[in-house]
């Protein structure tokens, strides 16, 4: 295999090399154009001439959506996200991409057959007939587009990204709902004695997420401290298998403080998954978790999901769903005047902006009190000017 290059004016280099023989067996040369600086296309030289070698080469000009698609999630997806993003974005992709754009040869793609293709996803768009997808799908699928050719980008497959010339579609913001104290009440009182009781005390309690809760063990409990340790989050896997994983960011691995009636309900759940445990004998599974099924083996966050929906169904009250109790807690704290990089911490946003963005709509309130708040301080100093 050969690749040689040739200086193509100011701040760009050619390099010509060798592909792979078409079907015909005949020789073909290729080229690639490469700004930068001479290192810079000697680097993609050497990366071209190693895919040569190892059978990985892809050719740019005859690669189509669908091939580069299953390449990106193979290569960067299945490496660099979760299984539950890996497995989400596939099957957006196969569902609602592929039978559209998956036959186009990537260089070839046009924005125009983009807003096409969410037009006909909008009419008939389920893979069952009936209908079209909601305007949130549609919005996925164009982010994975977006993400997906912008690595195409870097990787030099394609000049531009296709999806940078297509407007969204817009979607309303879910309302996020909370419940008021009457309401939790209620709820706890419906979940005592189930096993999801000691999950949803710690998500209303914590602000935790719920692959967070599932992945907590009783080592990252310091019940005479106060506090718990998010360490890990657990997600499920596919083909009945949960695993393991790194919280969402680097800001999600953070030391929440517990409230004392939190830490009593924590000791009574424990001495009763200890009963559990001697009445099961070898067949409970220790994993540590503070939250799981009887015999020890873990929750899948679905599971969950499912059994709180059932649960306020029997308790007779409207569906949230379980997300909306960390929406409850910070709520409640935001509005007992709790400052926001407090709330940040406790839910392990990423900055205060996501805090705060996710949450102004409690911001008037907190405005008004503050308003009321410095008018005690402005009407002290100016009652003691006039004397």
């Amino acid at each position: 295999m050969r690749a040689a290059i040739y200086e193509a004016g100011a701040g760009k280099w050619r390099i010509v090399y060798d592909a792979p023989p078409g079907p015909d067996g005949r020789r073909k040369q290729k080229s690639v154009t490469v700004r930068g600086t001479k290192k810079d296309a000697q680097r993609k030289r050497t990366e071209i001439l190693h895919q040569l070698q190892t059978g990985s080469y892809v050719d740019p000009a005859r690669t189509t959506v669908r091939e580069y698609l299953e390449r990106w999630l193979q290569d960067h997806v299945a490496v660099n996200c979760g299984a539950k993003t890996h497995r989400e974005y596939a099957r957006s992709l196969r569902n609602h991409v592929v039978p559209h754009i998956g036959g186009t040869r990537l260089p070839d793609l046009k924005p125009v057959q983009l807003v096409a293709m969410y037009n006909a996803l909008r009419t008939s768009g389920r893979r069952n007939g009936r209908g079209g997808l909601s305007e949130q799908s549609i919005l996925h699928c164009h982010r994975i587009l977006h993400t997906a050719f912008k690595h195409a980008v870097r990787w030099q497959l394609l000049i531009r990204n296709p999806a940078d010339a297509v407007e969204g579609p817009h979607v309303v913001k879910q309302e996020m709902k909370v419940l008021d104290s009457a309401q939790l009440d209620r709820l706890l009182t419906a979940a005592e004695g189930r096993t999801c009781y000691a999950a949803i005390l710690l998500a209303v309690s914590t602000g935790m997420r719920l692959g967070e809760i599932c992945g907590l063990k009783w080592d990252d409990v310091d019940m005479d401290g106060g506090f718990l340790s998010v360490r890990r989050s657990l997600e499920y896997a596919g083909a009945g298998e949960v695993r393991f994983k790194s919280p969402k960011t680097a800001r999600s691995v953070r030391r929440i403080d517990l409230p004392p009636g939190l830490i009593g309900e924590l000791r009574k759940h424990k001495a009763r998954q200890n009963e559990d445990r001697l009445l099961m004998g070898p067949a409970f599974e220790n994993n540590d978790l503070v939250c799981c099924r009887p015999d020890g083996r873990p929750f899948r966050p679905d599971y969950v999901s499912r059994h709180f929906r059932e649960l306020l169904a029997a308790a007779g009250m409207n569906h949230i769903r379980f997300h909306d109790l960390r929406h409850t807690h910070a709520t409640w704290l935001l509005t007992s005047g709790v400052h926001p990089k407090v709330v940040q911490e406790r839910l392990g946003h990423g900055t205060i902006g996501i805090t705060l963005d996710t949450y102004s709509h409690v911001l008037p309130s907190m405005q008004e009190e503050a308003a009321r708040k410095i008018d005690v301080i402005l009407q002290g100093a100016l009652e003691t000017k006039r004397r």
